[in-house]
């Protein structure tokens, strides 16, 4: 019998076990032009948090109490009735958190033939990493030659968007808590890297990391971050704004802006954006990451944790700061 994590009350603060309930699903035949699909990577993100409150905001729809939760993931066809899919087929889809996925077609996509594993599909060589290429190379437009720093530089985005910078000649500055975070960042190829963690001010250690200033600021975190790449930001310095995780908890402590004024001041640009509006750079995204993939220009961090018991855990865990790269669950 397949299983599946429903919501069984909304987080207020911090996500934890008594907010999720692992339920059986009905088995069913399958409809004309269903599949079904035996899940191998679940796909773990902070924006899910954004979900779970009763109101989004217009972000994506609540998920409902009592519901399935879903998500990312990738897996094998093992039934069809699709004359698109044929049994043995992988696939990936964002009907996730369970070991079985099921529904029309539509809801699936074939992985397309480039010489990557499975889970790269739910970080770089997926939404993750068109989040990255999107709200730089899109949305910032940087320069070779300027500096670019990025938040949250050791998490899934935040790794993506530092490699993607050293590719296109930025100096690169990239945050990170703790000591082995910030030892991954560099070895990604940062040129400096502040540990968020370590004794003192943000604004004090960015104007030592970055003393020529900011130009493209790559924000996952807001409250203090984007703070100090205000006060720190050049003339015409562009922000791209993916996510603000410190807010996704509902907690307002430390977000607030000090250096607001410098928006007029350094005639800076900022803008939120989400992948899926520029969904029509999403070919020329994958076949350009899979060339900095086999070249090594690009490179994979994982945090995996097994089984489909894990999954509220390790959904939990990203909000502790010790995730490195993707959070994934292996089935």
């Amino acid at each position: 019998m397949a299983l599946a994590w429903h919501l069984s009350s909304r987080p207020q603060g911090r996500p934890g076990p008594e907010h999720f309930d692992l339920r059986e699903l009905g088995a069913r035949p399958l409809a004309e032009d269903e599949v079904r699909v035996r899940n191998g990577w679940l796909s773990l993100d902070p924006a899910m948090r954004i979900r779970m409150n009763a109101d989004t905001d217009g972000y994506q729809p609540s998920f409902p109490i009592g519901e399935p939760l879903t998500g990312g993931g990738v897996g094998e066809v093992i039934e069809s009735r699709s004359a698109k899919f044929a049994p043995g087929d992988k696939v990936q889809h964002m009907v996730g958190w369970r070991d079985e996925s099921v529904g029309p077609d539509t809801a699936f996509t074939k992985l397309p033939d480039y010489p990557v594993p499975d889970q790269y599909y739910l970080h770089h060589m997926g939404v993750i990493g068109f989040t990255a290429y999107v709200g730089l190379v899109k949305e910032a437009q940087p320069k070779a030659g300027e500096t670019l720093f990025v938040s949250a530089a050791g998490g899934a985005t935040g790794s993506a968007v530092v490699q993607i910078g050293k590719i296109l000649g930025m100096r690169v500055v990239g945050s990170a808590g703790g000591v082995e975070k910030c030892a991954m960042v560099r070895e990604l190829g940062a040129d400096a890297v502040i540990d968020y963690k370590a004794p003192g001010t943000m604004i004090d250690k960015l104007a030592a990391a970055a003393p020529e200033g900011v130009d493209v600021y790559f924000d996952n975190v807001g409250g203090d971050h984007l703070d100090a790449a205000l006060a720190l930001a050049n003339m015409h310095a562009r922000f791209s704004i993916s996510g603000m995780v410190g807010a996704y908890n509902g907690m307002a402590q430390g977000m607030e802006l000090h250096h607001l004024m410098r928006v007029v001041y350094r005639r800076i640009s900022i803008k939120g954006f989400i992948g899926r509006d520029n969904i029509a750079n999403y070919a020329d995204f994958r076949r350009q990451m899979s060339e900095w993939i086999a070249s090594g220009q690009v490179k994979s961090r994982e945090t995996v944790r097994d089984g489909l018991e894990a999954m509220p855990a390790a959904f939990a865990e990203m909000f502790d700061g010790r995730v490195s790269g993707k959070m994934l669950v292996r089935l």
